[in-house]
């Protein structure tokens, strides 16, 4: 069974958030062993400088870099990142497992993004839109996209 991590820069507060995290957590849990993880997000003034944002992004990058499992491949969610549709990603994830990946992280920064370091780190970076998204809807968003990833591999007709 497939190991995923997710390590997320900010907590779910909104109920509607926490609700439908917990709703795919569970779904998921058949398919997968999930952690997901909430690091703090810096404080930062109002109007932050650009030195100010950079600062917190490496700050906020070495917690995520450290907590990334050993052996784990790692997918940052960012918004230069590669668009795939989701049969793109359930191959993807599907060619991991058979080259006998075991375990898969993916990495969503604050509200200011991730860091270059966390970004150069990553085997893939993905884009869910070139829309912007708020990050804390991001998590919810890559949570039905792997539920999704899995229904499309079992030939299951959730994705149609």
């Amino acid at each position: 069974m497939l190991n995923i991590s997710i390590l997320c820069v900010g907590k779910l507060k909104e109920r509607f958030y926490t609700e439908a995290a917990a709703e795919y957590v569970k779904r998921l849990g058949g398919y997968c062993r999930l952690n997901l993880a909430e690091l703090p997000e810096e404080r930062l003034p109002e109007r932050p400088s650009r030195a100010q944002i950079d600062a917190a992004l490496v700050r906020e990058g070495e917690a995520l870099l450290q907590r990334i499992p050993k052996g784990a491949l790692a997918v940052a969610l960012c918004v230069e990142g590669r668009l795939l549709s989701s049969e793109d990603l359930a191959r993807r994830m599907s060619d991991w497992m058979l080259e006998g990946r075991s375990s898969v992280v993916f990495l969503i920064g604050g509200s200011y993004g991730l860091a270059p370091r966390v970004k150069d780190a990553a085997v893939l970076r993905l884009s869910m839109s070139p829309m912007t998204f708020p990050h804390h809807l991001a998590r919810i968003m890559l949570l039905e996209q792997l539920y999704r990833v899995f229904k499309i591999n079992e030939g299951a007709g959730y994705h149609k």
